[in-house]
């Protein structure tokens, strides 16, 4: 398949390289790409000579990667990720899945970052209601990039999360998140696209583990869920 990811950080990167290993033709989508290959390892990018060793991937303004892709991938930082979408155009989003894994998270304050949508409204809501016209999924938030394409990475059983209005766009991306690794009943469906408040509310307490325990290597585990997946049971 063809697919757009948008953002060229760690995460982007990440899901970027897993796909094209997978077989799949992506674009990977920032603001402007001759700026973006313009950064250096010593300025914290270095994606020109990570792109050399990719084969199947490819650096594209917003705009163009959306229309290149079936299936979209917002990566981007979640305070950008509106701004990023507008760029990317309505009309190259329409009718698409959107798979969203970012998170809204501001450090503007400095310290530990916080939630900005939180409690009564979250990312994947405000995307949804900015592109009606777009099948927007939420999904794999709340892990470390490397686990989200190689779950194997954390040992046992451990559990990832979908949001979103359409049935079928969930499916498919059920089918995404197979690819990756995950096993069916590790999915655990929350509901339509107002469900994402949740997984994204974990994200402060991740950071917190993440502070503990020293390393990102670690999921969650939701004892009691139905082994085939969906909602746990009562």
């Amino acid at each position: 398949m063809r697919y757009a990811v948008l953002g060229t950080g760690n995460v982007g990167r990440t899901i970027g390289g897993k796909l094209a290993a997978l077989g799949h033709d992506v674009a990977l989508g920032t603001r402007d790409p001759g700026a973006t290959l313009a950064r250096t390892p010593e300025d914290g990018s270095g994606l020109a000579a990570w792109l050399e060793g990719r084969a199947g991937v490819r650096l594209a303004a917003f705009a163009d990667a959306a229309a290149h892709g079936e299936v979209v991938v917002n990566a981007t930082r979640g305070g950008a990720s509106l701004a990023a979408l507008d760029a990317a155009g309505a009309e190259n989003l329409r009718g698409k899945i959107l798979v969203d894994v970012a998170n809204p998270l501001d450090a503007s304050g400095g310290g530990i970052p916080v939630l900005d949508p939180v409690n009564t409204d979250s990312l994947g809501e405000a995307i949804q209601r900015r592109f009606p016209e777009t099948r927007v999924v939420k999904t794999l938030n709340t892990m470390n990039c490397r686990i989200m394409v190689d779950p194997g990475r954390v040992p046992g059983d451990h559990h990832v999360f979908v949001s979103g209005n359409d049935d079928g766009a969930k499916t498919a991306v059920r089918g995404l998140l197979s690819s990756f690794g995950w096993p069916g009943g590790a999915v655990i469906d929350l509901g339509d696209i107002g469900t994402a408040r949740g997984p994204e509310m974990v994200l402060p307490l991740w950071i917190r583990l993440w502070g503990a325990l020293g390393h990102a290597d670690f999921n969650f585990h939701i004892q009691g869920a139905r082994a085939a997946g969906g909602r746990p049971a009562d």
